[in-house]
């Protein structure tokens, strides 16, 4: 008589586990690790140089009042820019989203313009926009010419971020669009109707029926949009250079030192001084988001 398992046997769960375990290690936590060794020696670029112990050194250079106000530029940038792209990236997801979870005509045509982007590629994305405000010609560029004005638009210190800041929600959008369509038809059509029932209608049901059903979607959006935009550094060195102090922020100072600095050549190099910034980068990034995640979890269970 054989005997059926409704759950699969133990041994090929143990392997599966123990294989991305493995996998985990070998390519997350071991190159973690040591990126925490080289940020405490001197390695640099070129080949055959010593590599020295310094212990805290490179810290301290970062936090030196010689390197202070370059440290200080991209951690303030970091932070306007994880936070401003993040909190209009969510407002305007949401919206979109419960646009689009409406039966309106051509709506799938409109989810997929709406994620199109998101699989561009940062490259593409780049030149889409570097194209569209080229200052010798661009579209932008000529609109601001029948008024009148002019402008450098990436190259305006000003302004640059702010645009960079446009260009990175215009492009990871459509992600957080489809997370909270999933909410949305997630959440059953009798809490509207019994919302409707006892008085409640438009703002109301969206207060009291849709941002509560929809916590865990805004929970991991806002995830997300924060790790996403205190880790990206490609679009803004598409958009604006390696060396634009308007836009330089810590994942970008991370490539530059790591990968040529900012004359672009080896001899700038410091594998050391980027591995320390880079330190510097994952605690501002994991308190962020430990922080996000507590407030965001203590209002959920409000709600």
């Amino acid at each position: 008589m054989s005997t059926s398992f409704p759950f699969p046997r133990r041994g090929p769960v143990r392997l599966s586990f123990t294989v991305g375990l493995l996998v985990l290690t070998v390519f997350g936590l071991v190159p973690a690790v040591a990126v925490l060794v080289v940020s405490f020696t001197n390695l640099r670029g070129l080949p055959y140089l010593p590599v020295d112990w310094v212990g805290i050194e490179n810290y301290l250079t970062f936090f030196s009042p010689a390197k202070w106000a370059d440290s200080a530029n991209a951690v303030g940038n970091t932070l306007v820019f994880a936070v401003v792209s993040t909190v209009v990236q969510i407002v305007l997801a949401l919206g979109t989203a419960i646009l689009l979870n409406r039966p309106l005509r051509g709506r799938n045509f409109v989810r997929a313009v709406a994620f199109m982007p998101t699989v561009l590629g940062v490259t593409v994305t780049g030149l889409i926009w570097s194209l569209m405000f080229n200052v010798g010609g661009g579209p932008a560029a000529s609109v601001l010419g029948w008024f009148g004005g002019e402008s450098a638009f990436f190259g305006d210190p000003h302004l640059a971020l702010a645009l960079v800041i446009v260009v990175q929600i215009w492009m990871v959008v459509g992600i957080s669009v489809i997370i909270f369509l999933s909410g949305l038809q997630a959440i059953p059509t009798e809490l509207y109707e019994a919302a409707s029932i006892d008085g409640a209608g438009g703002w109301k049901a969206f207060r009291f029926v849709t941002v509560p059903m929809l916590a865990p979607s805004i929970t991991a959006n806002v995830l997300l949009g924060i790790v996403n935009a205190l880790q990206s550094y490609q679009l803004i060195y598409v958009l604006t250079g390696p060396s634009n102090k308007a836009t330089q922020v810590l994942s970008l100072l991370v490539y530059v030192q790591g990968f040529g600095g900012q004359s672009g050549t080896t001899l700038s190099q410091s594998q050391g001084y980027a591995a320390a910034v880079s330190m510097v980068q994952f605690a501002l990034v994991a308190v962020i988001s430990l922080l996000s995640l507590w407030f965001l979890r203590r209002r959920e269970a409000r709600l």
